[in-house]
């Protein structure tokens, strides 16, 4: 019997802050922005190898330098299944463009499931590449962010969106 690989994460600098990357053989697991809500604790059992992850790398610096809109990176994604099939729908959003949590719940096929989606959406271990922060408030308002509505904003400036009051034709406002 072998044993499983261990943890390997990386700390890199970014205009947003610095990031941790965790993951492993099969993709990254987790990317957090520093004071992220929920970003976890390194943990002892953990590697750090700070040339780990280079093409996670390479395109969180090329999508910040507005140079790339999409990403191509093997992710590892742990939750529960109502949790992975919000962040696949979160994955969908397009480069640009913001759904509200009312929307996401319809997408998920839960139409009155808006609250579970917001803390499925909340509990999204990689940020940016699963872009959580594409998700507004129904009237098209900024709502919670883990990495601070700060981000939110300059994330969604970078990408050019406007808020959008319903994705399939509503009304739009400026950042």
């Amino acid at each position: 019997m072998t044993s499983p690989q261990p943890t390997t994460y990386r700390v890199s600098p970014s205009p947003l802050g610095d990031l941790l990357t965790v993951g492993g053989p099969a993709g990254i697991s987790g990317m957090y922005l520093s004071a992220q809500r929920w970003a976890p604790a390194i943990d002892a059992d953990w590697v750090r190898d700070d040339a780990a992850f280079p093409d996670v790398v390479a395109q969180m610096q090329e999508y910040l330098a507005g140079e790339r809109t999409t990403f191509s990176v093997a992710l590892d994604l742990r939750g529960t299944s109502f949790q992975l099939q919000v962040w696949e729908r979160l994955r969908a959003i397009p480069y640009g463009q913001t759904r509200s949590y009312a929307e996401l719940a319809v997408a998920v096929g839960r139409p009155r499931a808006f609250r579970a989606v917001g803390l499925a959406n909340g509990r999204n271990p990689v940020s940016v590449i699963v872009p959580c922060h594409r998700v507004i408030g129904s009237g098209g308002s900024l709502t919670g962010y883990g990495g601070g509505l700060e981000r939110k904003r300059a994330l969604l400036a970078l990408e050019g969106a406007t808020l959008t009051l319903g994705a399939w034709g509503g009304a739009e406002r400026a950042l």
